[in-house]
């Protein structure tokens, strides 16, 4: 049965591929190539990932993701539709659905905005909703870094409060949009920001999301 993480993660590596290797990413630095690696390396290098969650470890993953940066395009792009090794937690559909999906979606959206002639994905309902549940659960992860109180709603009214506090800003928006402005993309993200203008400024400027 397909889940959503396995679609996030074929439609990832077709935009890789269309993309090719040197076509840039909303990730600081990275050209395509080196986002592929940076997935791989995710799935199946777990003597390295510590990188990702400690800054001592960075220097061994940064070794190691530029390793798989070198090798052929094509290598990298099978490796992820392939999808991870037979012995990796990653390959049991809950731990593949809880810790893929939003990280497909975004990286294709990492692609995908990159690229100066983009247009927005349509996202079916199912989906939407998928994605809202996560950003739900999640929200205030995202969100620990926001200079002042943060507030995220969709257009039906639903809300998911990223930071307690005052002064507020409220940013309206689909559930994908959402999830592109808080895991620190803010100027990729089709939304509507809601606050006093220089607490705005302030939000738009701030490391948002769930990296070191």
């Amino acid at each position: 049965m397909s889940t959503h993480a396995r679609r996030e993660r074929l439609l990832l590596a077709d935009l890789l591929e269309s993309a090719g290797p040197e076509a840039p990413t909303l990730c600081d630095g990275w050209r395509t190539r080196d986002l592929a690696a940076h997935v791989v390396v995710r799935e199946r290098r777990a003597d390295a990932v510590g990188g990702m969650l400690v800054k001592a470890l960075q220097p061994r993953l940064e070794r190691v993701q530029g390793e798989f940066a070198a090798k052929p395009y094509e290598e990298l792009i099978q490796l992820i539709r392939t999808g991870p090794p037979r012995m990796s937690p990653f390959t049991l559909k809950q731990v593949d659905e809880a810790a893929n999906t939003v990280e497909f979606f975004l990286h294709g959206e990492d692609v995908r905005r990159a690229q100066p002639d983009w247009t927005p994905r349509e996202i079916d309902p199912v989906f939407a909703d998928a994605l809202w549940k996560r950003l739900e659960t999640t929200a205030r992860l995202y969100g620990r870094r926001s200079p002042v109180g943060l507030v995220l709603r969709r257009p039906d009214g639903q809300v998911a409060v990223a930071r307690k506090g005052t002064p507020v800003v409220t940013v309206t928006g689909e559930p994908s949009e959402l999830l592109v402005f808080v895991s620190g993309r803010q100027d990729a993200a089709r939304v509507e920001v809601e606050g006093d203008e220089k607490n705005i400024e302030r939000v738009r400027g701030a490391r948002l999301g769930m990296e070191l």
